[in-house]
């Protein structure tokens, strides 16, 4: 259990948390803008005008420049970044991931940390990238782990400390050593080097990273996900139970003229019209952000507004119960997005012990639905309908029906389920009537499984033009099936 995470709403694995920090309590899920204390691209005291609560800068990067760590160690590090906010220090593994060395040691980094008054610390773990030979991983995971149980044994005061899991692409890894540093008790846990994974669409690896690092961390803690910029993937992120994000896109992008959405990214010099309505696109046109002299300080404030305002629409889905109504179309925005939705309904079995049993109307999205964790709890619940007697299953479009003892309704992709339950959560779900085959699997296979449970009772299924499936066969066999 966490003291400084409290978990007030929940969809999925997703959830709504407060972290209490030194410098106050941020609301979760949110973003860290990533500042450079060397170019920045825009003022870290204007941040909060675009919805931002905490920041996250580079405690090397100040360490190696003369002017910025005499100024922070004189005065702070707020005060060196002008943001009176919780405020994130990383510790320099990125420069260490893309130079192989850097001057530092981790006793170093971390005491320049708590001197500069860092709210969250970060060890000098190694970020091992993907698809390294395993003994590489291994090797550098036992250095990880070894940086961290020391900085943990050096911050005793009210810096709170980031415990990164690493592990490369190896999942086993990454839930060992998830499982091995939750043992000391850090304050955050941060998901390390996945931005390789991220910047080469591997997002369905990404997925396996993710659900690997949660199996082995308390389910109360608050994780954070490394690198992770791009509002595309904010909501499937989400729902796997990460809770911070940092980007630096806002800025990157920005500079090479790119524009974000939530459904992906234009170049600015590809478009006409600005299909956003923030500060920026309601009071320019496309051709005049494209002409201006600041074109990269528009961009990276559009981008900035969009990263906030997809946080905002996610933790609202997350209060109505509808987060993976979101996810299914943020992930039909491109197919390693659909490939990720795919995989992440593969881990339906552990999302389901996170997912509230009763929420807002289930909506259908799509041949991925029928893999949601609420058709998996029902598939788990079917033992408990005992039905006796003669019972008629019907299409849920039909109205009228044969009398008999139960009256049973049929309805993809959960299968059959008493109609006293119709204007229940889930059986109350908005679908389709032309069914996807993989819907109507899923429903065939439960409403088999159902009569199967039932052996006294004498069933009678009446068929609907839709039901044209292999599994219908079975059912024939252990039914009495009428047009």
């Amino acid at each position: 259990m966490s003291s400084i995470f409290e978990i007030t709403h929940k969809d999925a694995a997703g959830r709504i948390g407060k972290l209490k920090t030194p410098h106050g309590t941020v609301e979760t899920p949110t973003v860290m803008p990533v500042i450079n204390p060397n170019l920045q691209v825009i003022k870290p005291s204007e941040m909060r005008d675009f919805g931002a609560q905490m920041l996250i800068t580079n405690s090397y990067i100040i360490s190696r420049r003369d002017k910025l760590r005499e100024k922070a160690l004189k005065d702070g590090l707020h005060s060196l970044l002008d943001f009176d906010g919780p405020i994130m220090t990383d510790s320099g593994s990125f420069q260490l991931s893309v130079y192989g060395d850097i001057e530092i040691t981790n006793e170093q980094i971390i005491e320049f940390q708590k001197t500069i008054g860092s709210d969250v610390g970060v060890p000098l773990d190694i970020p091992t990238p993907p698809d390294v030979p395993r003994s590489r991983a291994e090797s550098e995971l036992e250095t990880t782990i070894e940086r961290l149980i020391e900085a943990r044994g050096m911050v005793n005061d009210e810096m709170l400390l980031a415990g990164p899991v690493q592990g490369s692409t190896y999942t086993d890894l990454r839930e060992k050593c998830a499982s091995t540093i939750s043992e000391h008790k850090f304050d955050v846990y941060p998901i390390g080097a996945v931005v390789p994974l991220m910047e080469s669409y591997r997002y369905a690896e990404l997925v396996d990273v993710i659900v690997a690092s949660k199996k082995g961390l308390d389910p109360t803690v608050p994780v954070h996900l490394f690198g992770a910029g791009h509002p595309m993937m904010f909501a499937l992120a989400v729902a796997l139970g990460c809770d911070l994000f940092d980007s630096a896109a806002y800025a990157l992008y920005a500079k090479d003229r790119r524009y974000i959405t939530s459904k992906g990214t234009y170049h600015i010099d590809n478009l006409s019209y600005l299909p956003c309505s923030c500060p920026i696109c309601v009071s320019h046109t496309a051709e005049e952000v494209k002409k201006a002299d600041n074109c990269s300080d528009l961009l990276a404030r559009h981008n900035l507004y969009v990263t906030f305002e997809e946080i905002r629409l996610i933790k609202q889905s997350i209060k109505e119960g509808n987060l993976l109504e979101l996810v299914e179309l943020r992930c039909r925005s491109h197919p390693r997005m659909l490939e990720a939705l795919k995989r992440m309904y593969s881990y339906s079995d552990w999302i389901e012990k996170y997912d509230p049993a009763s929420k807002s109307t289930f909506f259908y999205c799509g041949p991925e639905s029928s893999q949601r964790p609420e058709v998996l709890r029902f598939s788990k619940r079917l033992e408990r309908f005992t039905i006796k007697g003669t019972a008629v299953i019907r299409p849920f479009s039909m109205r009228a029906y044969p009398e008999s003892d139960n009256d049973i309704i049929f309805k993809a992709p959960f299968g059959s389920f008493p109609a006293e339950l119709s204007e229940v959560y889930p059986f109350n779900a908005e679908v389709i009537e032309d069914t996807d085959i993989e819907s109507l699997g899923k429903a065939l296979e439960n409403t088999i499984r159902l009569i199967e449970l039932n052996p006294d009772a004498e069933f009678t299924f009446i068929k609907g033009k839709e039901l044209e499936h292999p599994l219908f066969e079975k059912l024939e066999m252990i039914a009495d099936v009428k047009e």
